[in-house]
């Protein structure tokens, strides 16, 4: 019988060997003291169900941490740095946790309030490594959080040097395996071209034994180095029951490489060409959907995604500045309902910030000159300036609009590739397997030529390198007008729209160019004047072509502002109360016999007037109109009431939906219905109130021109004049799908011309040599090609879309 050391033991809590099997709990046994102390902390805390999602899931703790390690997180400047946002209630941290590895590390990390309850959320984004920590200053620390987060075996990582890349050396890694691999692959392809023409008597059998062992030599690196990311995805999507795209992909490099192996063993050329050409097609396809689907955020210049005019104090005067010319020290000025670009201090005005899509609730939040606001905050309460502490792009609103949150909304739209993926790996299984049995009853020798050469010549590298490299060009495309999509899933979205939503009032109208009209009592310079300063409080439409038309240069000071949503604004200038707004808002009767919105003016409580604004409607907006109304359904949703009803029937047909005097709430609740009918609902808003109906829709685009309109639940951003081109980037986002099903098609024609001499046991080298890049180069050419003449028709478009400069006559 064997003896209790005979039997070699691993850890209870990380799986590593025990040359100490002393160190025990009841009958736990552990490699060393420090994963011992982690499984009394998780039992101490009844948090041992960790071991049980996986076998032995934790991190080997023989290296420990020093007692004072995370001291620096006490000192003020370094938590600014760190910190995306603090008010007296909670804190945002983000930390990089490389050790994250499976459903266990998830679990236990989002349950870390139960180790510490100064700790309110945790939100791990498994694929980035990520953990969002939410927590109270008040009950724990910065430092407390990090020390804990190493006692349970997952140290944050932190580097000071660079907090904008909390993910070093993996984008870096992936150009590393590929040179590796491009190196690898073209010296095998030089060196097997005897082999290729050895028939022909002018290569010598020695010569050709010497660059089959060369080969192999080369062969290795790109095995067992380059192909790692392949085998890392394959096994994590196996060991969650998902058979992922990559699985046939390791399949073919792993048998492509066995195989070559024996060849070579036994004098034959073997296919590392081809194994190694499979992993350097894919790691091209991979850096370049790693740079669609998560580059997005600041590869491209972020200012893209935010069309931005905010206003900078210089000299006494306002200087509309864009977001990268923001340097730390610029005084901003902020008007009333609009979002905080940047962190600051306030310097002058009172503030009310909404942080309620920053932290989820609803309450605003009172702030007085020399508190700190932070980005992404909403002013509800007058004009008030910052003096800026960070740069945009190291503020809280940028972060915010990289969280996959926001990017995937729910994970309801399941992208066709993904659908193509799933069915190619199980054709090409079947198909395996099926060879295998005909040649297991006809000639058994064959069996393992036959289903090797099948897996080589079936990789399904062609359809990924189509999809990652056409998604990538087609938004390219479309942000070279001006159009910026959120992510690569946006286009299918668009492309699958079946309904159309169009807000009114800075959408279909522009913001600019009203004709204002005012019926009532004579208005002296200074009574102009005091409603020049309260309408500029305000970024409605309605009130800048107020302010606009009273032409006041020199504002007056506002106290008590109040923006009632739907109804009007108020305020006291000068002494004067005054308020303008609907009858309701003002205490005036309708005035049904006045065309136009009207917006009624009160000062001290009396009535004096009213103001007619008849909007114009934007360039190019008819010729648009009248194409979608012979293929989508369209609905308007307005908050002005319903004066313009009769010019909107006759622009847009009898079939369009026309709501009038709609609240957010109303808007929301109209696109909610929409979908519950099966639609597919793109919604198209000016981004200040139309923000809840933007994200619930299937495909939100949030309109701008000159106003600060910052939108993080919006899928996209589009310049207010290239509104024109709607139904050109629907069709272009529609061509994308198209181009990248023709790029399978050809992949399929390479696929079913090479599985004929699979299936046979009879792929030569030389064909698979052939076929696997000329697959791959042709497929990224044809894509390539197709997307810049869809971009090219798009072009021209544009210039026969914009000829129509016509407003839509009153």
């Amino acid at each position: 019988m064997a003896t209790y050391s005979d039997v070699q033991v691993t850890c209870y809590h990380c799986g590593e060997d025990c040359h100490n099997q002393d160190i025990t709990i009841q009958d736990k046994i552990f490699c060393c003291e420090g994963c011992k102390l982690v499984y009394e902390i998780l039992n101490q805390y009844d948090l041992c169900e960790y071991y049980d999602l996986n076998n032995k899931p934790g991190v080997n703790q023989r290296i420990t941490v020093r007692k004072d390690k995370f001291a620096f997180l006490e000192d003020d400047k370094i938590q600014q740095q760190l910190i995306q946002f603090r008010d007296e209630n909670q804190t945002h941290v983000s930390f990089y946790i490389p050790h994250i590895h499976c459903s266990s590390c998830l679990w236990l990390l989002e349950n870390l309030h139960r180790l510490d309850k100064g700790i309110q959320r945790v939100t791990v984004n498994f694929s980035k490594k990520e953990a969002l920590v939410i927590f109270s200053e008040t009950q724990t620390s910065l430092r407390r959080v990090a020390e804990v987060l190493t006692a349970i075996g997952y140290e944050p990582y932190i580097s000071l040097q660079d907090l904008q890349h909390k993910k070093p050396g993996i984008k870096r890694n992936l150009i590393y395996q590929l040179g590796v691999a491009g190196f690898c692959f073209g010296n095998i392809m030089l060196l097997s071209f005897p082999e290729y023409f050895t028939g022909s008597g002018h290569t010598d059998a020695g010569m050709n034994r010497l660059f089959q062992y060369m080969n192999l030599v080369l062969a290795l690196p790109v095995f067992f180095y380059s192909a790692q990311v392949f085998f890392k995805s394959a096994w994590s999507g196996l060991k969650h029951g998902f058979l992922n795209i990559d699985v046939p992909i390791v399949l073919a490099i792993v048998v492509t490489f066995i195989r070559s192996v024996a060849d070579v063993t036994q004098g034959q050329a073997g296919y590392f060409d081809s194994m190694s050409g499979i992993v350097f097609f894919m790691l091209i396809g991979r850096i370049l959907q790693d740079k669609t689907y998560q580059g997005l955020s600041f590869d491209r210049d972020y200012t893209a995604y935010f069309p931005i005019a905010v206003s900078v104090i210089r000299d006494e005067k306002e200087v509309p500045t864009a977001l990268p010319d923001i340097k730390t020290g610029d005084t901003l000025l902020i008007h009333n309902n609009e979002l905080v670009p940047a962190d600051g201090i306030i310097v002058r005005g009172k503030a009310l910030i909404d942080y309620s899509f920053v932290t989820g609730e609803a309450a605003p939040v009172n702030k007085s000159v020399g508190e700190i606001i932070y980005a992404g905050g909403r002013q509800l309460e007058g004009n008030i300036e910052i003096l800026t502490i960070k740069e945009v792009a190291q503020s809280y609103l940028t972060s915010l609009w990289n969280r996959d949150e926001l990017k995937n909304k729910e994970e309801k739209h399941v992208s066709f590739v993904h659908l193509l993926g799933r069915n190619f790996t199980w054709v090409v299984l079947l198909i395996a397997a099926l060879s295998a049995t005909y040649w297991a009853f006809h000639d058994p020798s064959r069996i393992w030529p036959a289903v090797t050469a099948i897996l080589i010549i079936a990789c399904p590298c062609a359809l990924l390198l189509a999809s990652s490299f056409t998604n990538g060009h087609i938004l390219r495309i479309l942000s070279r007008h001006q159009l910026y999509l959120r992510n690569a899933q946006a286009i299918e979205n668009l492309a699958n729209t079946t309904h159309i939503v169009f807000d009114k009032t800075g959408t279909l109208t522009g913001k600019t160019g009203s004709d204002v009209k005012y019926y009532g009592d004579t208005l002296t310079p200074f009574q102009e004047s005091l409603i020049a300063s309260l309408a500029t409080q305000s970024t409605h439409p309605l009130s800048k072509a107020i302010s606009g038309y009273c032409n006041t240069k020199a504002a007056m000071p506002v106290r008590d502002f109040r923006d009632v949503t739907g109804k009007g604004v108020s305020g006291w200038v000068a002494g004067n109360f005054l308020r303008l707004g609907n009858a309701e808002f003002t205490g005036a009767h309708r005035k049904d016999e006045v065309d136009g919105s009207i917006v009624y003016l009160s000062v001290n409580d009396k009535l004096t007037g009213l103001f007619t604004i008849h909007n114009n409607y934007r360039s190019g907006i008819r010729p648009l109109l009248k194409q979608l109304q012979q293929q989508y359904p369209m609905s308007v949703l307005s908050g002005d009431n319903d004066r313009e009803a009769m010019n909107l029937r006759r622009l847009m047909g009898h079939e369009t939906t026309l709501l009038f005097e709609q609240k957010p709430a109303d808007k929301l609740a109209y696109i909610v219905s929409l979908q519950q009918q099966g639609k597919k609902v793109m919604m198209i808003g000016d981004g200040l109130n139309d923000a809840g109906a933007l994200k619930q829709s299937d495909i939100g685009i949030s309109l701008t021109e000159d106003s600060n309109n910052f939108t993080p639940a919006s899928d996209g951003i589009l310049e207010a004049t290239q509104l024109p081109l709607l139904l050109s980037f629907v069709q272009l986002c529609k061509a994308n799908k198209r181009i990248i099903l023709a790029s399978f098609i050809l992949s399929l024609v390479y696929n079913i011309t090479g599985l004929y001499f699979a299936v046979q046991g009879l792929l030569s080298p030389l064909v698979a040599a052939i076929l696997m890049p000329a697959s791959s180069i042709s497929i990224v050419l044809m894509t390539f090609l197709l997307s810049e003449w869809q971009g090219k028709k798009l072009a021209g478009k544009a210039s026969g879309e914009m000829s129509d400069k016509n407003h839509i006559p009153d």
